[in-house]
């Protein structure tokens, strides 16, 4: 089938839909102006100090690097956090907002992004999964403590040519050891999951109500493919945008090789267009 035809279709769908599973993994962001960690030269063009010292992503978004260099973890961590916190959400978000709001049970969000952008764009924090943690959140190096709280109060100062934290660490405000962000990275046995099951409990039982659900997966690479597997799991129409990986192996998955926000935007003028005719 032709884009033009596949964009139709994820319009009729999405119209007749009772509520909307939206799972998104890092192309999401990417269009809101956050960096693509593709491979390990994009990784190292976005922190070229990681680069020099040939630090990969899956060394660095590791819990051994706050034991081993506290000061360079957070240097990486604390520059994604300012980041995340300065960088606005794309028309996209907005968009799937507006179509949620027509829906009898609106929207759950599933996604593997840590940047927080879903709630920034207004969407209700009890309607998010955040299957990969939230680096707005601060949890205990010593899960035995098991301490999490908002990141709200730190406010890293970073050395980015260095690419290393300058002002002083974060620390639990229980126990008073060393802090680290609320994510689940490699090889991690120590991320408190208090917040994911809740979360998932909630999502869960969202996915009760609808009758006529519609999953849009947006920017969900394989890589990592945590959204990827969820939205399948769930065998409702899923419409994939994704520039590189669109394809899928199942009849209910619908193919848009496009960004995300270029996607949104072309699928909700052809629900304009069809509102428009029926006037």
């Amino acid at each position: 089938m032709s884009l033009e035809s596949n964009l139709q279709q994820a319009a009729e769908l999405i119209d007749q839909a009772d509520g909307l599973l939206i799972t998104a993994g890092a192309g999401m962001g990417v269009d809101s102006g956050l960096p693509d960690f593709r491979g390990r030269e994009g990784f190292w063009n976005a922190y070229p100090a990681l680069g020099k010292a040939r630090i990969d992503f899956t060394e660095i978004a590791n819990p051994q690097a706050f034991r081993t260099d506290p000061e360079l973890a957070w240097g990486f961590y604390g520059h994604r956090l300012n980041l995340y916190r300065s960088i606005q959400p794309h028309q996209g978000f907005q968009i799937l907002r507006d179509w949620a709001s027509q829906k009898p049970y609106g929207a759950f969000v599933y996604t593997s992004n840590v940047d927080g952008q879903f709630q920034k764009a207004g969407f209700a924090e009890a309607r998010i999964h955040e299957c990969h943690g939230s680096i707005h959140h601060l949890q205990c190096t010593d899960s035995a403590c098991g301490n999490v709280w908002p990141a709200s109060d730190f406010y890293p100062e970073v050395d980015l040519f260095n690419c290393r934290l300058t002002s002083a660490l974060p620390r639990c405000p229980v126990c008073h050891k060393l802090a680290r962000p609320n994510i689940l990275m490699f090889g991690d046995a120590h991320w408190v999951h208090d917040r994911y099951d809740r979360q998932y409990a909630a999502c869960i039982d969202w996915l009760k109500s609808p009758e006529k659900p519609v999953i849009i997966e947006l920017g969900a690479g394989l890589a990592v493919p945590t959204v990827r597997y969820f939205g399948e799991y769930q065998g409702h129409p899923l419409i994939r945008i994704n520039l590189r990986d669109s394809e899928g192996e199942q009849s209910y998955v619908l193919s848009l090789p496009m960004s995300a926000s270029e996607a949104l935007e072309a699928i909700d003028d052809r629900l304009a267009n069809a509102r428009n005719e029926e006037q």
